[in-house]
C-alpha cells in the first residue's frame, strides 16, 4: 500500500508522469473506491485543521466556561462549605436549568448550521475507476485524477498531466500579480522556488482560464498552503453590529464590577451584614445586572434567520454576515442574470458596414468551438445559432481571455494557410487593428448604434500569421484586420421593475458595476426604469485621487467597462462613504469584489472561487430571493436589538434601584436567592425573542448599529424603570409598612412583571396588543414567567426562597404600579421615538 512520503514538491516537478503515476500507486483511470477508502483512513481528510466534533456531553460542559456560571459554582461551593444546604440545591438547580436551556438552544442552532454549510461544501471533477464522478474535497486523496477548469479552486497540491492553454491564479502563495501558466513538461533542475514550479498547482489558488489534468501529491497539512495556513489565516473581520455588541458588553461588565464591589463592601463594612450574606448578595446583583444570555440570544437569533433565510433560497455562510445584510443600503451588481434574464442569443452579425455578413459569423463560431477558456453565455449562443461546418480547420493554439486585454483568440489553419481570430471587447480588438482615421469613425458608430438598441457586442478580426511555430501569445493581437461585429441580446427581466422598485423602497440604492459597455446598460436601466443620476467610464478612474472618487460614486448609478480592480476601487470609496456595500456576482473576476464589499452575494451555480469568496449564497440568480434575505436580516438585526434595548434599560435602571435601596433600607432589598431567581425567570422569558414577529415599517429601511440611540435608550428608559422601582419601595416600606419579607416578595413580583412585560412595548413603536401583536411564542413565555413568579409565594416552596403570601390590598397596590409604569413606558417611547430615530 502507498505510504506517505516528505517527498519535495520539486522532486515531482522534474519527473515524467509515468513515473509519477507509478510511485503513487494510480493511473489515469484514476483510484478505486475501496483504495479511496483505505487511503482517508491511513492519511486523513483533506482538510487543514482536523474536524473538532465534540461529545454532546463536552458540549454541555463547555456551558460551564461561562464567568458567570463559574461565578455560581463558586457561590454554590461558598454556601456549601458554609453550611447554607438551602442555598447550595436552589443555586445548582438555576445552574443546571440555565445551562441546560443554553445547550438545548445553542445545539438546535448548531445543528441547522451544519445542514446549510453541507450544501455550500467545494467539489471537484475526479476520475474514480475510470469514471468522472464530482467529489467533496475533503474526500480528495493522494493520486486522485482530478479535472481543473476556468473558475475551479485547486483542491491540493497536484502535479499536471496535461494542460491547454491552463492560467492559475496563485498570488496567496507566491505574490504573483499576474495568473501564471502551468504546463505539463518536466522541469529541468532540482530546486525551484515555488512560482517557478510551472507543472505543479497549489491548494489555496484558483484556475483563471484553459483546463487541465493533474494527479494529487500532497493533501490537507501536507500541502504548501497548509504549511503556512496558520500565518496566512487571518482574524475574521467582525461586522460593524459584533463590534459593537462586544464594546457595549465590555462596558456593562467593566460597570457592573465596580457597582458589585461597591455593594459588598458598603453592606459589609457600613451596614455590618455578615460576609456572606453581603458577598452572595453581590455575586447575586452581578449575575442579574449583566446580559449573559445576550452570547446565546444573538446566535440563535440568527441561526433561526438564516433557517428562515435559507427557506427563501438565501444561504448564510457566515452567521455574522447577517446584520450586515440588513444594514446594506447599496447593492453594486452586473446587469447580467440579474437584470437581464441571462437567456443570451446571438441576433446579428453584421461587417464594418452594418451589413449582415456570413464571414463574420463564421469567423465567431471558429473562436467560439476553439475556445477553451472561460466558458460564457455568449460562446454557446454563437454556438447554438448555427451548425457550421468547419472539418476542414485545425486547431493550432488559442490565447486565453484575461481582464487586461478583455479579448481571446485562437490559431487555425485550413488548406495550410494559418491565421489568427480574435473576440472580444470591441475597443480593444479596433485598438489592435489597422484602421485609417475615418475607417475609424465609421465602425465605432455601427458599433454604437448596434449598443443603443441594448445589443452586447463583441469585435471580430483576424490576420494571417506564419506556419513557422506552433505557440502564439497576447503580442502576436496586432496588426488585425477588423471583420465585423456579432451582437447579442439578452432581454431584462420582466419582474425586475417591479423588485427594483421595491428594493428602492427598502432603502436599498442599485449600481450597475460592468464590464460591458455604458450604452448596453442605459438601455437596460431604463427599460427597468432605474434612476441614471450619472455613468462613469472605468478608464475615467485611472487618474481620480480616492478623494475625488468618494465624490463622484456617489453621483453615479452606472459604472461601465470596468475591470476588476476598478470595481474594487468603486467598493472601497462607497465604505469609505459610509455606506454598507453589498456586492452580487458569480464569475472569476467577481471574486474580488466580494471579498471587499461588507456582503458578498453569489449564487449556486456560480464558480467555485466566487462561492468560497462571498458570504450569502442565492439558490437562484434572483432579486426577488435577494429582496426576501434583506427583508430577513433586518428582521434578525431587530430581534436583536429588542433584547439588547430591553436588558441594557433594565439592567441600567437596576444599578440605580439596588443602590438606592441598600443605602436606604436596613435590610437587602431582596435576598440573593430571590435575585437569582428573578434572574433565571426572566432569562426563560426571552428565549423566544428570536421567534418574534417584526413590524413592516422596521424593515423599511437599513438599519445600522447606533450607540448614541442605544446609550439615549439605556438612560431614558433606564430612569423610567428605576423611578417606578423607588416607587414600588415607598409603598411597600413607608405606605403598606410591610416586614422584610413582605417587602422582599414584592419587589421581586414587580421587578419580575415589569422587566419581562416591557419587551411587549418596546419591540414595537406601535401600541402593544392592538397595533402590534407579538409572537404567540413569546407571548406565552412572558406571561407564563410572570404567572409563575406571583403564583410561588403561595406555594410551599415559597418558605424555602424567603417568600410570604401579600394580602390582597399589596397585590393589587403593586398591580396598580406595574400598569402605571407600562403606561409611562409607552408615554416615553412615543416621546422617545419623535426626536431619536432609528
Amino acid at each position: 500500500m502507498l505510504q506517505k512520503t516528505d517527498k519535495n514538491l520539486n522532486k515531482y516537478a522534474s519527473q515524467d508522469v509515468e513515473s509519477i503515476f507509478k510511485e503513487l500507486e494510480s493511473s489515469k483511470a484514476g483510484l478505486s473506491n475501496t483504495e479511496v477508502g483505505l487511503r482517508l483512513q491511513k492519511f486523513g481528510k483533506n482538510i487543514l485543521a482536523e474536524e473538532k466534533k465534540s461529545h454532546w456531553v463536552l458540549k454541555y460542559l463547555s456551558q460551564f466556561k461561562n464567568p458567570l456560571i463559574l461565578i455560581l459554582l463558586f457561590a454554590t461551593v461558598f454556601s456549601f462549605i458554609l453550611g447554607e444546604e438551602i442555598e447550595t440545591y436552589i443555586i445548582g438547580g438555576i445552574i443546571l436549568v440555565s445551562t441546560f436551556l443554553n445547550f438545548i438552544q445553542e445545539h438546535k442552532a448548531s445543528k441547522a448550521a451544519e445542514e446549510l454549510e453541507a450544501r455550500l461544501q467545494s467539489k471537484a471533477t475526479v476520475m474514480r475507476e475510470g469514471k468522472n464522478v464530482e467529489v467533496n474535497f475533503k474526500k480528495i486523496v493522494i493520486g486522485d485524477v482530478i479535472f481543473l477548469n476556468a473558475g475551479d479552486l485547486i483542491p491540493a497540491d497536484a502535479r499536471v498531466i496535461e494542460a491547454k492553454d491552463f492560467f492559475v491564479n496563485q498570488s496567496s502563495l507566491t505574490g504573483e500579480s499576474y495568473p501564471s501558466e502551468k504546463t505539463a513538461m518536466a522541469l529541468a533542475g532540482e530546486n525551484f522556488a515555488l512560482g517557478d514550479l510551472k507543472n505543479i498547482v497549489f491548494l489555496g489558488s484558483n484556475v483563471v482560464s484553459g483546463s487541465a489534468m493533474a494527479v494529487i501529491l500532497k493533501t490537507g497539512k501536507d500541502t504548501e498552503f497548509g504549511k503556512i495556513a496558520k500565518d496566512l489565516a487571518a482574524p475574521e473581520v467582525e461586522s460593524e453590529f459584533v463590534k459593537g455588541v462586544n464594546k457595549f458588553s465590555f462596558f456593562i461588565l467593566k460597570t457592573t464590577i465596580a457597582f458589585v464591589v461597591f455593594i459588598f463592601f458598603f453592606n459589609s463594612v457600613f451596614k455590618h451584614n455578615s460576609v456572606f450574606e453581603s458577598f452572595m448578595f453581590a455575586i447575586a446583583v452581578a449575575v442579574g445586572l449583566t446580559p449573559e444570555l445576550l452570547p446565546m440570544i444573538l446566535s440563535i437569533t440568527m441561526g433561526s434567520g438564516s433557517i428562515k433565510m435559507s427557506q427563501k433560497g438565501v444561504i448564510v455562510k457566515k452567521l455574522s454576515a447577517i446584520p450586515n445584510f440588513g444594514s446594506m443600503d447599496i447593492l453594486c451588481t452586473d446587469k447580467t442574470g440579474t437584470l437581464t434574464q441571462d437567456r443570451i442569443e446571438l441576433v446579428k452579425y453584421v461587417d464594418c458596414q452594418g451589413k449582415d455578413n456570413q464571414d463574420v459569423l463564421l469567423h465567431a463560431y471558429l473562436n467560439s468551438c476553439y475556445q477553451t477558456s472561460i466558458t460564457n453565455p455568449m460562446d454557446n449562443a454563437v454556438l447554438k445559432y448555427q451548425k457550421i461546418d468547419i472539418k476542414d480547420y485545425k486547431k493550432i493554439d488559442e490565447i486565453p481571455f484575461d481582464f487586461v486585454r478583455k479579448k481571446m483568440s485562437v490559431v487555425v489553419e485550413k488548406d495550410g494557410n494559418r491565421f489568427i481570430i480574435t473576440k472580444g471587447a470591441p475597443e480593444e480588438v479596433m485598438k489592435s487593428s489597422t484602421l485609417e482615421i475615418q475607417d475609424h469613425s465609421a465602425i465605432l458608430k455601427v458599433y454604437e448604434n448596434l449598443s443603443a438598441q441594448g445589443h452586447r457586442v463583441l469585435a471580430i478580426a483576424q490576420k494571417e500569421v506564419g506556419n513557422g511555430r506552433d505557440i502564439y501569445e497576447a503580442g502576436d493581437e496586432k496588426e488585425l484586420t477588423m471583420l465585423g461585429f456579432i451582437a447579442f441580446f439578452d432581454p431584462a427581466k420582466k419582474e425586475a421593475k417591479e423588485i427594483i422598485r421595491e428594493i428602492n423602497q427598502k432603502g436599498v440604492q442599485i449600481k450597475i458595476i460592468t464590464g460591458d459597455n455604458e450604452l448596453v446598460t442605459k438601455k437596460i436601466c431604463q427599460e427597468l426604469d432605474i434612476e441614471i443620476k450619472g455613468v462613469m467610464l472605468g478608464q475615467e478612474i485611472d487618474t481620480m485621487t480616492d478623494d475625488a472618487l468618494r465624490i463622484m460614486v456617489e453621483k453615479t448609478t452606472i459604472f461601465a467597462r470596468f475591470s476588476p480592480d476598478e470595481k474594487n476601487r468603486i467598493i472601497l470609496a462607497l465604505k469609505a462613504n459610509g455606506h454598507v456595500v453589498g456586492y452580487m456576482g458569480d464569475g472569476i473576476n467577481d471574486a474580488p469584489s466580494l471579498k471587499t464589499a461588507d456582503v458578498g452575494i453569489s449564487v449556486e451555480n456560480a464558480v467555485n472561487v466566487a462561492k468560497e469568496s462571498a458570504e450569502i449564497i442565492l439558490t437562484h440568480k434572483s432579486l426577488r430571493e435577494l429582496l426576501d434575505g434583506i427583508i430577513e436580516g433586518r428582521k434578525t438585526f431587530g430581534n436583536s436589538m429588542k433584547y439588547l434595548m430591553m436588558g441594557i434599560s433594565s439592567n441600567f435602571g437596576n444599578m440605580f434601584s439596588v443602590l438606592g435601596a441598600v443605602i436606604l433600607l436596613p435590610f437587602l432589598p431582596m435576598l440573593p436567592i430571590q435575585i437569582l431567581l428573578n434572574n433565571l425567570l426572566y432569562d426563560i422569558s426571552q428565549i423566544s425573542i428570536p421567534k418574534d414577529n417584526v413590524d413592516e415599517e422596521y424593515v423599511a429601511t437599513p438599519k445600522r448599529w447606533n450607540m448614541r440611540f442605544i446609550k439615549r435608550f439605556m438612560i431614558v428608559f433606564g430612569l423610567v424603570s428605576s423611578i417606578f422601582d423607588f416607587a414600588t419601595f415607598g409603598f411597600l416600606y413607608y405606605f403598606m409598612k410591610v416586614d422584610e419579607a413582605s417587602f422582599q416578595t414584592g419587589w421581586f413580583l414587580e421587578s419580575m412583571a415589569t422587566q419581562v412585560l416591557i419587551i411587549h412595548f418596546i419591540r414595537t413603536r406601535k401600541l402593544p396588543f392592538i397595533q402590534s401583536n407579538a409572537h404567540p411564542a413569546l407571548v406565552a413565555s412572558t406571561l407564563g414567567m410572570v404567572l409563575l413568579a406571583w403564583i410561588i409565594p403561595f406555594t410551599p416552596v415559597a418558605g424555602y426562597l424567603g417568600f410570604v403570601p401579600l394580602n390582597v390590598n399589596i397585590l393589587l397596590g403593586l398591580g396598580a404600579i406595574i400598569l402605571a409604569y407600562l403606561a409611562t413606558v409607552e408615554i416615553a417611547k412615543r416621546v422617545f421615538y419623535r426626536k431619536m430615530s432609528y
